[in-house]
């Protein structure tokens, strides 16, 4: 029975480690709060006291949490995982970190004759919980071949971009774009609602518009209703993603990342309102009248 040990248990962590126990694997779960793993360990997973008990006997180990700083101590430091990984086991790092984190942890990680790949994700929780997420992947061909076996439980949908790094990049650019769109949603309905237009045939306008996503489809309608229940992204996590992908256009392009800037800034005060809460609540700061 393969090994694997899934280290983070949020929103979409809880459901990812979920799909191992479904595929068969044999699972080790460590995260800070132990309570969000009572039912994985009620379907048959093993509680690990660290990420470096997690580690100890599996075939991979799969991260899934917040940023770099949480990255570099779930792998690196004394209680991390690689101190008790096996020589040729594979290291599979979903979280969304920086470009710079990605490339570094791949360093170390290899020094310490592991393979590495970085392998980001898009979906919702739900997506997350049916193995239907997107998997973003940046690795050698030939590692990707050896870890696919423990991707399968968490999607048949694999882009593979290239090199280690490269799904971090495409991930970072992905959710930009998101930041981007989402607040221009908010000043968009605030400037509808405040110049007194018909909310409803606003919202089919946009709908069935140009400037239609799947990403202004589900946000426009729960802002216009104020619904922010089941969160699915904060403001804190989308301004952090953004910081990071500000960070790297700073490094690849000679222009100033002026939509990009934009986008930090008004993360930076949904993230101040409410960090925590779903990002949609960025509408509630910008409608505000004069």
């Amino acid at each position: 029975m393969a090994r694997v040990a899934f280290i983070g248990l949020g929103r979409m962590g809880h459901g990812m480690a979920g799909r191992y126990l479904d595929a068969g694997f044999a699972v080790a779960v460590w995260n800070r709060s132990k309570a969000k793993a009572e039912d994985l360990i009620a379907r048959g997973a093993r509680w690990a006291t660290s990420p470096e008990d997690a580690a100890i006997d599996a075939d991979a180990v799969v991260t899934m949490v917040a940023d770099d700083e949480a990255s570099r101590a779930v792998w690196l430091t004394k209680d991390g995982a690689a101190a008790t990984m096996k020589a040729g086991s594979i290291a599979i790092e979903c979280s969304t970190v920086s470009y710079q984190h990605a490339l570094y942890l791949a360093r170390e990680l290899r020094s310490r004759g592991l393979l590495y790949i970085d392998c980001p994700v898009t979906g919702l929780p739900d997506a997350a919980a049916s193995g239907k997420l997107t998997l973003l992947v940046g690795a050698d061909t030939a590692d990707l071949e050896r870890a696919r076996p423990f991707l399968a439980p968490l999607s048949n949908t694999i882009r593979h971009f290239g090199a280690v790094g490269s799904g971090t990049v495409y991930k970072l650019i992905n959710n930009l774009m998101g930041a981007i769109q989402i607040a221009g949603i908010a000043e968009g309905l605030a400037i509808a609602e405040q110049a007194g237009l018909d909310m409803k045939l606003v919202l089919e306008a946009v709908a069935s518009g140009v400037a239609a996503s799947p990403q202004v489809i589900r946000h426009s309608k729960r802002m216009a209703e104020r619904n922010f229940t089941g969160a699915t992204f904060t403001a804190a996590l989308r301004h952090k993603d953004a910081a990071y992908a500000v960070a790297l256009a700073e490094s690849l392009l000679s222009g100033a990342p002026l939509m990009a800037r934009a986008a930090v800034e008004a993360y930076a005060r949904a993230k101040a309102y409410a960090p925590d809460d779903d990002e949609a609540k960025m509408i509630e700061i910008i409608s505000r009248a004069k």
